[in-house]
């Protein structure tokens, strides 16, 4: 299904009740040597990250069978008329009228500063596709609320009720049923990330809980008291006062606490879901035979890759040899028009041996990747030019990133950047999180 990440945004009225099960006010969710921590016991902000479980996910499952209904709507009705997709798509964009050249123009007067005072031509497309944006949304959420009367859509039983099982039918398009099995098995890496998103944010609210406990542990056996603990092991140890330093030094002191201790994150929670993600041909540093595998699909032209990308390194270093780490292509062609040819250079240069240098020098330069700077950059690293240009022109250089797109997309993959250690996706995009993801894998 190549539309799955647009028609999540389309909405059809489902089933809001959940009856999924609760955690019960007992439950026990760490343990160590003096630290017992229930859901009795948790913070207020915890307990409502905590009690907000169960109905998230209810409403996450409901949202995707939202989407996956509206799919199979635009499904139905293409096949009935012999036309793609694609081709509805375009029929109810069509409807949207274009904005004229004043609107375009106050937009652009308004937020020319933001816009980094690039004269309106250079930025003229950009803010069309920002005025079509909601009225071309509009226009496909009629469609499929004209389709859902045309094919009489039925929802039959809650896809969130306990006792619901696999052959039963939880909606109905014209005489089509649609099967609670059907729906899961299509929807399997929506309904596993969207529940890890969940629980992860369980489990920051709760890391915080359990610091707070060995904590207060921690001052009774030095006799003194946590302010002068955090001051002692965080921020007396402060040398550039950058964000990231100071969240290593808290974590590093979360590691070391839990190991003292013996703590054990014990609540109940889903395996995730492991999936068989490729390395491919694409770049890879590290062993071949390293124990963890880190694949980052990114794009050069996002922001949050660009952010992410030195963090994540920095934590692969730690780990020396026990890590392999690569990188393959997911360039997101209609919010970044330089994402692709920005790729197709990155390869050119790997050709050469200079992929990571390369790489480092697009993510400090995202406001310049048009041609002429991408060739600019290559001279700076004394690449054979000839050899560059050559090698962006090479149509097999791009039917390879079309492939680490279409095998981004087989994982589940929809922005950039996604991550996945040892094929297990990493929600949270920060040094303790990339640590505690290898840690799990080095465990296995």
């Amino acid at each position: 299904m190549g539309h799955r990440t647009f028609f999540s945004l389309l909405l059809i009225s489902v089933f809001a009740v959940t009856s999924l099960s609760q955690g019960q006010t007992g439950e026990v969710l760490a343990t160590g040597k003096g630290v017992r921590i229930t859901a009795a016991d948790l913070m207020p902000k915890t307990k409502a990250v905590y009690d907000a479980v169960a109905p998230s996910i209810a409403a996450g499952r409901s949202q995707i069978l939202s989407g996956y209904l509206a799919e199979q709507l635009l499904e139905t009705e293409a096949k009935a008329r012999g036309i793609s997709v694609e081709a509805l798509e375009r029929e109810a964009i069509a409807k949207v009228t274009a904005p004229t050249a004043e609107v375009i123009q106050q937009v652009y007067d308004a937020n020319r500063a933001a816009l980094g005072n690039k004269p309106l031509a250079e930025v003229r497309e950009m803010i069309v596709d920002f005025l079509r944006r909601e009225p071309e949304q509009a226009a496909l959420q009629e469609q499929i609320d004209s389709l859902q009367k045309k094919y009489s859509l039925t929802l039959l039983k809650n896809v969130n009720a306990a006792d619901i099982r696999p052959a039963d039918a939880i909606a109905k398009i014209g005489e089509r049923q649609v099967t609670y099995r059907e729906f899961t098995e299509a929807n399997q890496l929506g309904l596993a990330d969207a529940a890890e998103h969940v629980y992860d944010d369980l489990h920051i609210a709760l890391e915080d809980d359990v610091l707070y406990a060995l904590l207060a542990l921690e001052a009774k056996e030095r006799n003194t008291d946590a302010s002068t603990i955090i001051a002692q092991e965080i921020t007396n140890k402060l040398k550039t006062f950058e964000p990231e330093e100071r969240l290593d030094l808290e974590d590093t002191l979360r590691r070391r606490l839990i190991a003292k201790y013996s703590v054990r994150y014990v609540y109940k929670r889903p395996e995730p879901l492991v999936l068989n993600v490729s390395a491919d041909d694409d770049p890879a540093f590290g062993p071949a035979a390293a124990p963890v595998t880190i694949v980052m699909f990114s794009d050069f032209q996002c922001p949050a890759c660009a952010r992410t990308h030195p963090e994540l390194k920095r934590v692969v270093a730690e780990y020396k040899d026990k890590i392999r780490f690569v990188v393959r292509d997911f360039p997101l062609e209609n919010a970044h028009p330089n994402a692709f040819e920005s790729a197709l250079a990155a390869n050119a240069a790997h050709r050469q041996g200079k992929f990571v240098e390369y790489i480092e020098i697009l993510y400090r330069n995202q406001e310049a990747l048009d041609g002429s700077s991408l060739r600019k950059y290559a001279e700076e690293l004394k690449l054979d030019l000839a050899k560059f240009e050559a090698a962006i022109a090479d149509l097999t250089a791009a039917a390879e990133i079309k492939k680490d797109q279409a095998d981004g997309r087989s994982y589940g993959v929809s922005g950039t950047p996604t991550i996945f250690v040892n094929g297990v996706k990493v929600h949270r995009l920060s040094a303790p999180a990339f640590r505690d993801a290898i840690e799990r894998a080095l465990k296995k």
